[in-house]
């Protein structure tokens, strides 16, 4: 069975033109979705991803109504493969069901692993740059400074680490690192 998905960006846009498309290409049901392609969580597309079963295929007007990005829509076509799903983009003539079609998508699927990796060196050596200059990395900590010390008084008079942390709104064990760190 075919499933269509189509997107436009803006809720003003309208998807006829990508429904006519994917009606003419067989599609037994299309989901739709009016937001950017840069929105996490599409319900339109987690629908049409759901209705598909093996020997499936998810068909699209354009790639670039799929994902947000190439590693994006890679990573979903990658998928879908993995389901036994197929995956056509009618104006790129991209159907993975064909030889060519699955030689694109081995070629796209080491673009896309190469590009992960640059992202993950790039990320990396940000990092780094920033503790060189000092600035902290990752999530703030969960208590300040004056937290910590509030925290300490309480244990000094007796309380007990747990009521302190909970006190806090923090598990015990994090406030037992946040203690020791500081």
């Amino acid at each position: 069975m075919r499933i269509g998905y189509a997107r436009v960006s803006r809720e003003d846009q309208n998807p006829q033109y990508q429904h006519d498309a994917l009606g003419a290409a067989g599609c037994a049901r299309i989901f739709e979705d009016r937001t950017s392609g840069a929105e996490f969580s599409r319900a339109g597309l987690d629908q049409a991803l759901a209705a598909l079963e093996g020997g499936g295929v998810l068909v699209v007007w354009k790639l670039d109504r799929l994902g947000r990005s190439m590693l994006d829509t890679v990573k979903i076509v990658l998928d879908l493969d993995r389901r036994g799903v197929g995956f056509l983009s009618l104006t790129e003539s991209f159907d993975t069901k064909t030889p060519m079609g699955r030689g694109v998508l081995a070629l796209l699927a080491a673009v896309a692993e190469d590009e992960r990796e640059r992202l993950r060196e790039r990320t990396k050596a940000g990092m780094e740059a920033a503790r060189r200059r000092g600035r902290h990395v990752g999530r703030p900590p969960k208590l300040g400074p004056e937290q910590l010390i509030h925290a300490r008084r309480m244990i000094v008079a007796g309380e007990s680490r747990a009521h302190v942390a909970r006190s806090l709104g923090v598990d015990p064990s994090t406030l037992r690192r946040l203690l020791m760190k500081g």
